[in-house]
């Protein structure tokens, strides 16, 4: 995905790090009065260019877990007081616990059941017992929507503007696709326009809760402010 790699560096212009702020407050009140206990540390898988961590780092000694090597320099520039680690959520293992443990929307980017189940496992082995893990997909199937939105965000003379086309071209199969149209303007004015395609994950809300259960938490749906179903486990064993 160029997004998240010969793109990255346009990420701050791409996604703000203050349009965050109400959703990272959100996300510690659930962890907070989830968590047995006290949460002063969390683990974040997928943490991406850092916008969640940017605002949670007030409240919590965060580790930053992300695939990309593109998108933890961004992060570094954005959270220096933070613990950055290249990894797969799928197969990292850090050899230690967290007291929460955050898999913001890159969890949309488990394609399969295997996948899927591979990401709540890894969480569940970083998670200590008492504590939670928040999943934070965009769709469970039976909430999804097609649609199209559009962004971007100015620094100086440069900027992006994109366009999101989210739909589902096959029903019967477990993924939908983003279709992304980003434009970027250089400091002289130049435009470049291109074309990034995303395949995500989407399963039903039986699916996700059979799999939290089978890796070991103790799982429930909650709604957010903006609608989305969320899934919200503690590990009690």
């Amino acid at each position: 995905m160029k997004l998240y790699s010969e793109l990255a560096e346009w990420w701050p212009l791409f996604s703000e790090p203050l349009h965050y702020a109400s959703e990272a407050d959100f996300i510690r009140k659930v962890l907070d009065g989830w968590v047995k206990g006290s949460a002063k540390n969390m683990l974040e898988l997928g943490s991406g260019g850092g916008n969640n961590a940017s605002h949670l780092s007030a409240h919590y000694s965060l580790a930053l877990v992300d695939v990309s090597p593109h998108m933890l320099a961004v992060s570094r520039k954005l959270n220096p007081n933070s613990e950055h680690i290249e990894g797969d959520m799928r197969t990292v293992r850090l050899g230690r616990t967290f007291d929460a443990v955050l898999v913001h929307d890159a969890i949309c980017y488990m394609t399969s059941e295997a996948d899927l189940r591979a990401a709540m496992k890894t969480a569940f082995e970083h998670c200590r017992v008492g504590g939670v893990t928040l999943f934070m997909p965009d769709f469970v199937r039976e909430i999804f929507v097609a649609d199209t939105k559009h962004g971007g965000y100015d620094s100086g003379a440069r900027g992006v503007r994109y366009l999101d086309w989210t739909y589902d071209p096959d029903p019967a199969d477990s993924t939908y696709t983003v279709d992304l149209v980003i434009a970027m303007r250089e400091a002289n004015g130049e435009i470049r326009v291109v074309h990034d395609r995303h395949i995500e994950g989407l399963f039903a809300r039986a699916d996700w809760l059979c799999l939290l259960a089978e890796v070991g938490f103790d799982a429930k749906i909650i709604v957010d402010p903006w609608q989305r179903e969320l899934f919200v486990a503690r590990r009690n064993a």
